[in-house]
């Protein structure tokens, strides 16, 4: 195994983590979490 053949791993396990993020961003169980995350900044004290 040479660098190039590390690299192209590297690469591919790195393509595999953030599609893994997005999908988990994206989820439909993390919605309500996420939108009410979003609102904090807006409601006040």
């Amino acid at each position: 195994m040479d660098i190039n053949d590390l690299r192209s791993l590297v690469t591919v396990i790195s393509l595999l983590v953030f599609l893994g993020i997005v999908g988990w961003a994206w989820s439909r169980r993390n919605r309500d979490r996420f939108d009410e995350a979003a609102r904090l900044p807006f409601q006040d004290e």
